[in-house]
């Protein structure tokens, strides 16, 4: 009988659920794909319902649920915690505490609950710890039979980061950081004070920090203050926080905001400020000491387990240049990070451990992410109720190769084009399945995409997708990056210089500023978080961007996400039209369904003007 297991994340941020059936990851989704709410917490029911529907199994048919951390283990630490620090925190305490004695303390019994519309049977349910669940799914989808494991995040129940070791199946834990001492909460202290949102928006401050001046003496001042008097970081890589200056234990913000402004100099920016050089200065300072702490860290993990390869996991690890740097180090010769590496990859990370630790699976020595496709797809029918139900006007092709030949040649000619394909992408990245593409050789397509779509900080570098084979052309690596989790920088005769003054133009000035042949995909940096392309994961996408390369010889495109403002990547066909109508996108694909924008009829009035786009 198959060994069945249902992973669940839940509560905190980024719910999911993910199915594994003999080892074999079937599908995976985050909740706020279908409730449209953007890193929904609650618990995950449409997702459960979607992946027991993509197995084709029953709920009384599952071996096991698992969930993804040990809920009184996180209660044991939170009052640990408060009685460490009484009287501060009486407040959150207050708050707090309601929630967890009515909900989520009896987590059991809360899933048997929730989860009765779909089967009576006393499913057992286990509760691998929340870094397990991590590491095991960094570790069991890897190619690896042997590889370190490094987690990094927040706080799990106790644990901040951890040291494992996956070795014939096995994990096992050899060290581990804990509370409050955690380099994801230092990050997202700076996140915070830099005026963006703790847990989606610590991508803006990595996206920020190469504006900072590496130069400047206010950078390496901020530098030294991190490192003299917020955070005392060991040989290892492991770290003390000065909780003199942090509030996030017993209070509901991230920092003493008073401390911080008399010990750095500048106040707390506010949400939608005027962003200044001192801010970028400060979030390249961060940056570069997150990097340094996550390279021992990796340096002690090396030592540690004596392995050739790397596996990594936690919110930390979605910090591509961190990650970069680590490959660039030379200490493992081969990393892989798992894709949704955050906490909705904690309900596929506890599948894994409940089906090889509890079941007594067999690892696999492939990539088993499929690409990270793992969620819904959606027939012809769908397209069709769609085109029936807002009487949209398309062209329709039969033969792939006619379709991304004609597509090549609207974004060649500057237009900008939704792409929607196949099963949705499983974690935070669109990797050619939900996503909006343009020609990254225009070195307008930048501000063409931030006027039309009015999207996004000016800021925010774009990705560029590119053909595995053709890597090499455009970068200064041959490295497969099939999840966008790595950066390489862009070869030296594709670069234009950058006036002496560079640093002293507006942020404005510097973004527009012409670096390169591919200048829409190139950072201030002359960085790119690169996602490489094989006809084996996406053959839909390759074909596109390989019919672009017959077109104009050039092998890549920007790509993003497809999301309205405020609102998660699109799931559904209705989920696609309604946000190619609310923008100033030009055509949109979906399936072999090609819809032009000048040919359509406006929504109506219920389902318009609901929210701007974004490019999160």
């Amino acid at each position: 009988m198959a060994i069945a297991i249902l992973g669940i994340s839940a509560f905190y941020h980024d719910s999911a659920a993910a199915l594994i059936i003999d080892g074999e990851i079937i599908a995976a989704a985050q909740e706020e794909r279908f409730t449209r709410i953007k890193h929904d917490a609650g618990f995950p029911l449409n997702a459960i319902k979607y992946v027991l529907e993509e197995g084709g199994i029953d709920y009384d048919d599952l071996s096991a649920v698992a969930f993804y951390d040990k809920p009184l283990l996180k209660f044991e630490r939170l009052l640990e915690t408060y009685h460490a620090f009484a009287p501060k925190g009486l407040l959150s305490f207050i708050k707090a505490m309601p929630v967890w004695i009515n909900e989520k303390l009896f987590i059991k019994k809360l899933i048997r609950k929730k989860t009765r519309q779909f089967g009576s049977a006393e499913i057992p349910i286990l509760f691998p710890e929340h870094h397990l669940s991590h590491a095991a799914s960094a570790y069991y989808p890897s190619p690896f039979d042997d590889a370190a494991i490094l987690t990094i995040d927040g706080v799990g129940e106790w644990a901040t980061t951890t040291i494992c070791h996956g070795k014939n199946n096995q994990i096992t834990i050899l060290k581990e950081l804990h509370f409050p001492h955690s380099v994801g909460l230092l990050y997202s202290a700076f996140t915070y004070y830099l005026g963006f949102k703790v847990n989606s928006g610590e991508y803006k401050l990595m996206g920020l920090a190469p504006y900072g001046n590496p130069d400047s003496a206010q950078t390496a001042e901020f530098k030294q203050k991190i490192l003299a008097e917020l955070v005392d970081v060991k040989e290892d890589g492991s770290i003390l926080l000065n909780m003199h200056y942090f509030d996030f234990a017993t209070k509901l913000r991230m920092t003493n905001d008073k401390r911080w402004e008399n010990l750095f100099g500048v106040p707390r920016r506010q949400p939608e400020s005027e962003i200044s050089q001192a801010h970028m200065n400060f979030a390249l300072a961060v940056q570069e000491v997150t990097e340094y702490i996550i390279i021992a860290l990796a340096n002690a993990t090396q030592k540690i387990t004596g392995s050739k390869n790397l596996v990594m996991a936690g919110g930390v690890a979605l910090n591509c240049v961190a990650n970069s740097k680590i490959a660039m180090a030379g200490l493992f010769d081969n990393i892989w990070v798992q894709p949704a590496a955050g906490d909705a990859g904690g309900a596929l990370g506890a599948a894994y451990a409940a089906y090889h630790i509890w079941g007594k699976g067999v690892k696999k020595t492939i990539d088993s992410m499929k690409g990270a496709y793992l969620g819904p797809k959606y027939e012809d029918k769908h397209i069709l109720n769609v085109i029936s139900k807002y009487k949209a006007h398309y062209s329709h092709f039969e033969n792939l190769d006619e379709l991304t030949t004609i597509v090549s040649e609207k974004i060649a000619n500057g237009n900008v084009v939704g792409w929607f394909q196949g099963r949705m992408e499983f974690g935070p990245r669109a990797l050619g399945n939900r996503s909006i593409l343009g020609d990254a050789r225009n070195p307008a397509m930048q501000k063409i995409i931030n006027v039309k779509i009015k999207a996004r900080e000016e800021f925010r570098p774009f990705a560029p997708s590119v053909l595995l084979e053709d890597v090499g052309r455009y970068f200064k690596t041959n490295l497969s990056s099939p999840y966008m989790l790595f950066v390489a920088l862009v070869k030296d005769e594709l670069r234009k210089g950058k006036p002496g003054n560079y640093y002293e133009l507006e942020l404005h000035d510097r973004l527009y500023h012409i670096r390169s042949e591919i200048q829409s995909v190139t950072h201030v940096d002359y960085s790119a978080r690169i996602q490489t392309v094989s006809k084996e994961d996406n053959p839909e996408f390759w074909q596109l961007l390989n019919s672009f390369k017959k077109l104009t010889g050039c092998s890549l495109l920007i790509n993003t996400s497809f999301n309205l403002r405020g609102e998660p990547i699109v799931c559904t066909p209705q989920d696609a039209y309604r946000g190619f109508m609310q923008t100033g996108m030009d055509y949109l694909v979906i399936g072999n369904y090609l819809f032009d924008k000048t040919a359509q009829k406006p929504l109506p009035q219920k389902e318009s003007g609901k929210m701007r786009f974004s490019l999160d």
